[in-house]
């Protein structure tokens, strides 16, 4: 089996990291991240940078917040491309702009190393349970390879396309995700001051046309009040701007997106950051 190296063991990655690890295959972390202690208690071997993992490894993984994150891990003094072997397999599995996505491709290329850009969408929940959804980026043959990965912790995976096509589709789930929740977060609102029982409301809403996965998981959060971070609110503001970014880039007018956006940030700048996605909520109410 391939050798993988895990780099970002947040939320998603630690969870993603272990369903690797009970599906068999060898995994190694960075000895210096927090979780490692627990991935090595699980059956994970460690290196001290990110350069010395990829040198061990024939896969590199990587779940980090952000672009800049990325492309520091990768390109730094230290970091993935300063290791990588030819003839390893790079996948981001970051949501990060598609930009960067097809900037990393091409320097892998350079390294005779495939990349995949193959970001997620499910949560801590579908993380914990590998039932993630897989967007992918790059080529077929490259895609061939790491299914199995992707299948030991997702089970809807699709290959997109040419480099980048995966971020891209990422965006445009974030944008629909983040719309939606602000629906969810005004209809709650409007019904809560009128005075009706918001369980009942949800109950029959599940019923009907308005029915998603938002309203079920994340209307049940904003009734329970449970904030607590499946997704942190200030990750998904920046892929809102990643979004509007990318929309920019192709002169197409995203005014929706651009509203959330502007939520999303109101709520990181009232400190609910760190707070789940769907307490924007709090936002309205207050």
């Amino acid at each position: 089996m391939d050798k993988i190296g895990f780099i970002g063991l947040g939320i998603m990655g630690k969870p993603m990291a272990l369903n690797l690890l009970k599906a068999g295959y060898p995994v190694a972390v960075l000895e210096g991240s927090k979780a490692a202690p627990e991935l090595v208690e699980a059956g994970a071997q460690t290196h001290p940078t990110s350069k010395a993992l990829a040198g061990h490894s024939d896969v590199i993984i990587t779940m980090l917040p952000d672009s800049p994150d990325v492309d520091q891990v990768v390109n730094g003094p230290e970091g993935v491309l300063a290791g990588i072997q030819s003839g390893a397999l790079f996948i981001d599995m970051s949501t990060i702009a598609p930009a960067t996505a097809r900037g990393i491709y091409q320097s892998m290329q350079a390294k005779g190393v495939e990349a995949l850009d193959a970001p997620v969408s499910g949560g801590q929940v579908g993380a914990e349970s590998a039932s993630l959804s897989i967007m992918v980026g790059g080529s077929e043959s490259a895609f061939n390879r790491a299914l199995p990965l992707f299948q030991a912790m997702g089970k809807n995976i699709v290959h997109i396309g040419e480099p980048g096509a995966g971020q891209t589709t990422k965006a445009c789930n974030q944008m629909i995700v983040g719309i939606t929740i602000q629906a969810v977060v005004e209809a709650f609102a409007l019904a809560s001051k009128a005075g009706v029982n918001l369980e009942k409301m949800r109950e029959v809403l599940l019923g009907g046309f308005a029915q998603s996965r938002i309203l079920d998981l994340h209307g049940k959060r904003m009734i329970d009040r449970n904030f607590k971070p499946g997704f942190k609110i200030k990750l998904h503001k920046k892929d809102m701007g990643i979004a509007l970014q990318t929309g920019e880039e192709f002169s197409v007018p995203l005014k929706g997106t651009a509203l959330v956006a502007e939520q999303m940030e109101a709520a990181v700048n009232k400190g609910n950051g760190e707070l789940d996605h769907s307490s924007l909520l709090l936002l309205l109410e207050e």
